[in-house]
């Protein structure tokens, strides 16, 4: 097979952007570009252009053109074309797994296993809610329609780049709308290879457009045009919250995916062999670098100990090194910003006297470059720690003990954020019970699988909106109710 890299240059996509239909290189005045860098080498494997004003205008220009044809198509045209699409990112699921392998690190087994599958069936999903969706439904003599929204500038995030675009781009193009893609400038390949997959599925010019750039520039333009009608963001709190600032004198819908620091309560009936290692590698999916990464393990004081073992004897099975390796489970943190954040935080957890059950500073004895962290437990953890309260992005778990199942319910409120949740135990009607009163978008019980059709998003500063599923293609619908229609 092809490399990615060699693939996108040989292609040239590297230098251009996919906007009309077309790749073109930027227009705009400013000449600036990215260097993209291999997390696990530290070297630099790639450039890309970044736009300006110029390019964001005429991907929005090309978007609004193609928006009254497009909204107007029949949904099972739009479900053609997604079709296609899901067809093709299973056809290259290796090299996508490749390229994401080298732009943020993700270990190769990983990336095969679940960045790229699971974004198809994103894909999947908003094909599918097109065959039984009601556009259009009778209140009375009032009809009640769903229209899609507009022309909606997507900006997502470098920890899961391929899962967050499909993740808006199906249900945007499903709900009838045109779109202009900001990758994150710091995994942008995976975005290219995107892009010649809608052009490959035969997308119509103008429906799918793709700017690369920074959140300043591009991401601020396309927040700030009179011309786009909805932004959806994933990306930190802070990002979210310049976007909705940007985005206020045009009054256009925001819908924010953002930050989290998910609890994960461990009743005293639940089986402490399978809910502890199994809420380590929760916390630790993705090298911590997931936003609902439940890395707040609240366990009963009584069973500080044991928890402690089992999660240490669980972290000591991942292995971590060089993601391309077949035996390896986590690659290095996605990026320098990124791994200076980790280990800043885990000195402050010691600083803060939090126990260190295993891992700390620095790399793992045996890798000497890279950007590789320690698996990381702090326990003893309370609840006002900056461990417990701010979130690391990173593998790096807090044991947090509680004395009564009301306490437990009370610390896992007790942040900004509202995301995710676990609740683990044997009764189930506690367990439920439970999970009514944790302040979050989704709450998993006993560690379910993976539900593409589960609405996603947050409470508090985790944001607003949903995504995926039924929920996640009517945030880019309108409603418009039309009396005296059925008479």
């Amino acid at each position: 097979m092809t490399s990615p890299l060699r693939h996108l240059t040989e292609a040239g996509f590297l230098g251009k952007f996919y906007i009309d239909g077309e790749w073109r290189k930027p227009i705009g005045s400013v000449a600036a570009a990215a260097t993209v860098v291999n997390p696990a080498t530290e070297q630099p494997i790639a450039e890309v252009p970044l736009g300006d004003d110029d390019d964001v205008d005429c991907a929005i220009a090309a978007a609004r053109r193609a928006f009254a044809g497009w909204s107007m198509t029949a949904p099972a045209d739009r479900a053609a074309l997604l079709d296609r699409v899901h067809g093709l990112l299973l056809q290259r699921l290796e090299l996508f797994a490749q390229v994401l392998t080298c732009e943020m690190g993700a270990a190769i087994t990983y990336a095969r296993r679940a960045q790229v599958p699971l974004a198809a069936e994103h894909i999947r999903v908003a094909r599918d809610n097109l065959a039984t969706y009601p556009f259009v439904t009778a209140r009375g003599s009032t009809a009640i329609m769903r229209e899609a929204i507009g022309v909606c500038g997507l900006i997502t995030p470098w920890n899961w780049p391929l899962y967050q675009i499909t993740a808006k781009v199906g249900p945007a193009l499903a709900a009838g709308c045109t779109v202009v893609l900001k990758p994150s400038e710091l995994s942008p390949l995976s975005a290219l290879l995107f892009a010649e997959v809608m052009d490959d599925a035969g997308c119509p010019p103008g429906v799918f457009n793709l700017v690369n750039g920074t959140g300043p520039i591009v991401g601020a333009g396309l927040a700030s045009h009179p011309l786009v009608d909805m932004i959806s963001i994933t990306g930190s709190t802070r990002a979210g919250v310049l976007v909705a600032q940007a985005a206020a004198p045009t009054v256009k819908r925001v819908a924010q995916e953002l930050g989290g620091k998910s609890p994960n309560i461990i009743l005293p009936d639940a089986d402490l062999s399978r809910a502890v290692p199994l809420g380590v590698g929760a916390a630790f999916r993705n090298l911590g670098q997931s936003c609902s990464a439940p890395t707040r393990m609240l366990v009963s004081r009584s069973q500080m100990e044991e928890v402690e073992i089992l999660a240490a004897a669980a972290a000591s099975e991942l292995v971590v090194g060089d993601p391309l390796a077949e035996s390896t489970t986590h690659g290095p943190i996605a990026n320098r910003p990124q791994f200076e954040r980790v280990q800043t935080m885990i000195s402050v957890g010691l600083k803060e006297g939090a126990k260190l059950v295993m891992g700390g500073p620095g790399r793992p004895d045996h890798l000497q470059t890279g950007l590789y962290a320690r698996p990381t437990i702090f326990s003893n953890v309370r609840r006002d720690m900056r461990i417990a309260q701010e979130e690391i992005f990173g593998p790096v778990l807090s044991i947090i003990p509680y004395d009564t199942v009301d306490e437990a319910i009370a610390i896992a409120n007790d942040t900004v954020y509202g995301l995710g949740a676990h609740v683990q135990g044997a009764d189930m009607k506690a367990v439920r019970t439970i999970a009514g009163q944790i302040q979050s978008g989704q709450v998993h019980l006993n560690y379910p699988d993976w539900d593409p059709n589960a609405p996603f998003g947050g409470y508090k500063r985790s944001g607003n909106g949903r995504e995926y599923g039924l929920e996640g293609m009517e945030e880019y619908l309108e409603t418009k109710a039309v009396l005296g229609f059925y008479r």
